[in-house]
C-alpha cells in the first residue's frame, strides 16, 4: 500500500479506466433493453428532436438528453409524434414502445448508442470522487475511491444502462464537492457560488429524488464541519451562499427544460386551481407532484416473500445489507468509527457521513420500494469517507496497534473483494447479491425488480434456446423488450408488461401445468401484480432445471414431474 501511494496517478488510473470500459461494454452488449430504458431513451430523443419536454414528467431531461445524443447519428430514425400517445399526459410508455419496436427496426444499435453516455457519466462520477477525495485526504485515497466507484458491482450494474440513476448520482456528488469548496472558503468567492449553482441545477435536472438533498445541504451548512470555529454568523453566511447557488440552479433547470412556458398541469387539489395559469417549468413542477404521489404508496413492492402497496421502512436497510459487498460494509463501519473519533478528521468525515445517512433515512420513509438503485447516491459519499482511513497514522506504513491491523485488513479486503466479485458476477452485475443472501442464485428470495430481474436476459434466452435445440417454449416475461424481435417463438404466459391481461385469464392450469419448457422471469414468479398468489405456486415449490443469467428460470415439465 505504501508503494501504491508513491506511484503517479496516471500509471494506475489509465489501466483502471480501460479495464472498467472493457468490462462494461463487454457486458452491456449482451443485455437486452431493461424495463425502463426505452422510456428514458424516448424522452430524451423527443426533447432533442422537437424541443418539447412534455414527456420529462417522471424524470427530468438532462441525463435522458445525454443518452439520446448519439442517436442523432441515425437521421433516419422516426419519431412517432403522429401516434396518439404524443398528446397524452403519460403517453411515454406507448410512445417509447412505438419508437423502438414499431416505427424503427434497429433496436440493438439504438440501445447500444444510448448506453454509451452512461459509461462516461460513470467515469465522471469516479473522477469527481477522485478530485474530492484528493482534496479531503490524499492522492492514495483518491486512487482508491476511483477504483471503488468504477468497480462496485451495483454502480457497474447501473453504470451501463440508459437510465438516470448513475447520472443523477454523479451530479449529486459534484454538488456536494463544490458546496464543500464554497463553504470552506473565507469571505465571498462568487466564482465558487456560480459553479455550485450550476452543479445543483444539473443535479435537480437529472433526477427528482436529488431534490431530497435540498434540506440536507441546508442542514449541513449550519453544522460546525468546516474548520472554523462555529458561530451564527459563519453558519448564516454559508446558508446565504447556498441560497444564492440554489437560486441560480432554478435558472439552470429552466434552461434544461428548454425554457418551457405553458399552462400548469397539476392533479392534486388545491394545486389544480393553478392550471388556469401559464408559467415557467410546468412539467418540472408536475413531475415533483407526481413523484410525491408515487412515494406515498400505490405501487406493488416485494421483500423476502412478502408483498405490500405501502412498502416497508426496513426495505432499504435490507437491500443495502444483502447487495453491498460484505467487506465493503465492514470498511464503511470501521472507517466511520476511526475517522469520526479523531479530531483532525472528524469534520470532513462527518460531512460525508451526514449526507449519506440523511438521504438513507429519508429514503426509508418512501413507499417506492423497487430497487437498491435508489440508494446509489449514498455510495460515493461513503467511499470518499472510507478512503480517508489511509491518512490515519499507522494504517499505511508500520502497523503498531490492533485497530491499525483491522483497518488495513478491511481496506485491502474490500479492495480485493471488489475485483473478485466483478470477475465472478460478470456479465450479470445487476443480479449481484452478497453471501449474506446466499449469493445471486438466492437473490430472488429477497428482492426482485431492478435488484435482480429487469428484463436484461432476453438475448441470452435466445442463445440458450439455440444451444439446447429448443424451438419454442412457454414464456412469462418481465420487461418491455419484444421477444418476437429476437426471433423467440413462445406461448405467452402472464407477464409484465407483455401479456399483462393473462394474469386474470390464465392460459394454463396452475395446479397441473401441461408438459413443455417454461421460462419464467424471477419477478413474475412472485406474481407481483396479484393480491392472491395463485398462478405460479407449482413452480415456486420446485428448483429450476436451468437459469438464464440469474433472472429467468427454466422448468422442464413432463408427465412424470406433473404427477409428483
Amino acid at each position: 500500500m505504501r508503494r501504491l501511494s508513491g506511484i503517479r496517478p496516471v500509471f494506475v488510473s489509465i489501466p483502471v479506466i480501460l479495464l472498467f470500459y472493457w468490462l462494461a461494454t463487454n457486458s452491456l452488449v449482451g443485455d437486452s433493453p431493461t424495463m425502463d430504458e426505452q422510456n428514458h431513451l424516448a424522452r430524451g430523443l423527443a426533447l432533442l428532436r422537437t424541443g418539447d419536454p412534455r414527456f420529462s414528467l417522471e424524470h427530468p431531461p438532462l441525463v435522458n438528453v445525454l443518452s439520446a445524443l448519439p442517436l442523432l447519428t441515425i437521421p433516419e430514425l422516426q419519431l412517432p409524434i403522429d401516434h396518439p400517445s404524443w398528446n397524452q399526459r403519460e403517453g411515454w410508455y406507448a410512445f417509447a414502445e412505438q419508437l423502438l419496436w414499431v416505427y424503427n427496426h434497429d433496436v440493438e444499435r439504438m440501445v447500444f448508442l444510448s448506453r454509451i453516455p452512461t459509461l462516461y457519466l460513470t467515469l465522471g462520477l469516479a473522477l469527481v470522487g477522485y478530485r474530492f477525495s484528493r482534496e479531503l485526504w490524499s492522492r492514495l485515497a483518491a486512487l482508491l475511491v476511483m477504483i471503488f466507484l468504477l468497480f462496485d458491482p451495483n454502480i457497474m450494474a447501473h453504470g451501463r444502462y440508459t437510465t438516470t440513476d448513475v447520472g443523477g448520482t454523479a451530479m449529486v456528488l459534484l454538488s456536494a464537492y463544490l458546496l464543500w469548496r464554497l463553504w470552506i472558503s473565507d469571505g465571498w468567492n462568487w466564482r465558487r457560488v456560480f459553479f455550485a449553482g450550476i452543479a445543483l441545477g444539473l443535479a435537480f435536472a437529472s433526477k427528482f429524488s436529488n431534490l431530497i438533498f435540498l434540506p440536507i445541504f441546508a442542514l449541513s451548512a449550519f453544522l460546525p464541519l468546516y474548520g472554523n470555529s462555529w458561530s451564527w454568523m459563519s453558519s448564516s453566511r454559508r446558508l446565504l451562499k447556498y441560497l444564492l447557488a440554489g437560486a441560480l440552479s432554478v435558472l439552470v433547470v429552466w434552461v434544461l427544460y428548454a425554457f418551457e412556458w405553458r399552462h400548469y398541469r397539476f392533479l392534486s387539489i388545491p394545486f389544480t386551481e393553478l392550471n388556469q395559469f401559464s408559467g415557467p417549468l410546468p412539467t418540472f413542477l408536475a413531475g415533483i407532484e407526481q413523484i410525491l404521489r408515487v412515494s406515498e404508496g400505490g405501487r406493488p413492492a416485494f421483500l423476502m416473500g412478502e408483498f405490500s402497496m405501502d412498502g416497508w421502512w426496513y426495505y432499504f436497510p435490507v437491500a443495502f445489507t444483502v447487495k453491498t459487498p460484505i467487506l465493503v460494509l465492514i470498511l464503511f463501519l470501521i472507517a466511520a468509527i476511526l475517522l469520526i473519533g479523531r479530531r483532525d478528521t472528524r469534520g470532513r468525515a462527518s460531512y460525508l457521513l451526514i449526507l449519506a445517512l440523511a438521504f438513507f433515512v429519508i429514503s426509508m420513509l418512501s413507499a417506492l420500494n423497487i430497487g437498491y438503485r435508489h440508494l446509489l447516491p449514498i455510495l460515493p459519499f461513503l467511499y470518499v469517507m472510507a478512503s480517508g482511513i489511509v491518512v490515519i497514522p499507522g494504517i499505511i506504513g508500520n502497523v503498531t496497534e490492533t485497530r491499525h491491523y483491522v483497518a488495513r485488513f478491511a481496506l485491502l479486503g474490500a479492495l480485493v473483494s471488489i475485483f473478485a466479485i466483478d470477475a465472478f458476477i460478470h456479465p450479470h452485475y445487476l443480479s449481484y447479491f452478497n453471501l449474506l443472501a446466499g449469493g445471486p442464485a438466492n437473490g430472488h428470495k429477497y428482492l426482485v425488480d431492478s435488484n435482480l430481474d429487469w428484463g436484461q436476459d432476453l438475448i441470452r434466452l435466445k442463445y440458450w434456446m439455440a444451444n439446447n435445440d429448443v424451438d419454442q417454449l412457454k414464456l412469462s416475461w418481465f420487461g418491455t423488450a419484444d421477444p418476437e424481435y429476437y426471433g423467440i417463438k413462445y406461448e405467452p404466459l402472464p407477464g409484465l408488461t407483455h401479456h399483462f391481461d393473462l394474469w386474470w385469464d390464465l392460459p394454463f392450469d396452475p395446479d397441473d401445468p401441461k408438459p413443455g419448457i417454461y421460462a419464467i422471469s424471477a419477478s413474475n414468479l412472485w406474481e407481483i401484480p396479484l393480491a392472491e398468489k395463485r398462478v405460479f405456486p407449482w413452480f415456486r415449490a420446485r428448483q429450476p432445471d436451468d437459469r438464464i443469467g440469474y433472472s429467468i428460470f427454466i422448468y422442464v415439465v413432463d408427465d412424470e414431474s406433473t404427477n409428483q
